[in-house]
């Protein structure tokens, strides 16, 4: 077993950063991670070692990748 971690599917959305140097996603970004996190509750509502905690914990995860991200989006320059 290897100790480095599992790809987010936050790190595979794009970061664009706006003229005021914000960062930001674009819709239809946005709708397929909603989409992907209505498909994983729905696939752990059948798992019986899942619960809505586990739900939880996994979206965390990924919008702390993805904050991560938007972060070193606005470290980075031009």
């Amino acid at each position: 077993m290897t100790s480095a971690s599992l790809p987010h599917a936050a790190d595979r959305l794009p970061i664009v950063t706006a003229s005021n140097g914000q960062p930001f996603v674009p819709c239809d970004a946005v709708l397929a991670l909603i989409r992907a996190i209505a498909e994983s509750c729905r696939n752990l509502a059948d798992d019986p070692d899942c619960d809505l905690h586990t739900a939880g914990a996994a979206i965390d995860t990924e919008a702390d990748a993805l904050e991560t991200r938007a972060i070193a989006a606005t470290l980075e320059g031009p």
